[in-house]
């Protein structure tokens, strides 16, 4: 009889606390957008992370001795590798709720019985995976051309993962809170790309001003890419404890804003 009347009831969850059916789609959804033109979302990523490499190594490598000792290629490598992830993160959650949004078909999304903490683990499952698949094939083409090493693979592991899921977090809540490209292209230029150039990608926080410094160490992309670092050549500028630590406390803030909005409806929901 109870279960008749709750067959008879709209928006009643049928299927536990977690609606893995439901959950498995939206991943399965979000990742297969970058796995159908892999050659824009992982290919290029790749060339242009090569290009950086090339041309830092050219312009000032061979002026340059070594750097926390490790040879400059080395040092430069982990910080292009992290901030090409964190952009290609930042990239497939924040466009994928824009597009959606646009083309006026994100009620697809919204109206299936998925529950928030659904909807946020579906959106980042996307960004993290774009994140790793563009890490791995960055440290293996790196691996064979410069012999990139991999000192400590839990630390870079961690942080990479973690990078992709603060950054997507981010890229989900620019989506949202977008209207059209050009506010995501505004976010994007004067937000998300100072933080990544601006903490520590092509040189040694211990080189700057003390101002500078203090200012790099209130940048959380500081701690990602310097862990990276830690985790690839085995050297860097502060504890990667401690930056473990900040990633955790900062992802952590940053998805449960996610959920937040998403359980609010803030700007998806008429």
């Amino acid at each position: 009889m109870e279960m008749a009347q709750n067959e008879g009831q709209m928006g009643v969850r049928r299927f536990g606390r977690v609606n893995w059916l439901g959950l498995y789609t939206l991943m399965g959804r979000e990742i297969s957008r970058f796995l159908a033109v892999w050659t824009q979302t992982l290919l290029a990523p790749l060339v242009t992370a090569g290009l950086f490499l090339t041309i830092f190594t050219l312009a000032i490598g061979p002026s340059r001795g070594d750097v926390m000792g490790v040879p400059f290629v080395h040092f430069l490598a982990p910080g292009i590798l992290t901030m090409t992830v964190i952009q290609n993160a930042f990239a497939n959650t924040s466009s994928s709720i824009m597009i959606s949004k646009v083309q006026g078909n994100i009620v697809d999304t919204l109206m299936p019985p998925l529950a928030p903490f659904e909807l946020v683990i579906g959106y980042l499952s996307g960004g993290a995976a774009r994140g790793m698949f563009v890490a791995v094939a960055i440290w293996a083409v790196m691996a064979v051309f410069v012999g990139l090493p991999l000192h400590h693979p839990f630390f870079a592991i961690a942080f990479v993962l973690l990078g992709a899921l603060f950054i997507g977090g981010l890229g989900v809540l620019a989506g949202i809170v977008s209207q059209k490209f050009d506010h995501m292209a505004a976010i994007t230029n004067f937000i998300i790309t100072p933080l990544s150039f601006l903490s520590g990608t092509f040189y040694s926080v211990e080189t700057l001003p003390q101002w500078f410094k203090v200012l790099t160490h209130l940048n959380p992309v500081f701690y990602l890419i310097d862990g990276v670092r830690y985790g690839i050549i085995g050297t860097s500028d502060s504890s990667p404890w401690i930056g473990l630590s900040v990633m955790i406390v900062v992802t952590s803030a940053v998805v449960f804003i996610d959920w937040l909005f998403f359980k609010r409806g803030t700007k998806l929901k008429s």
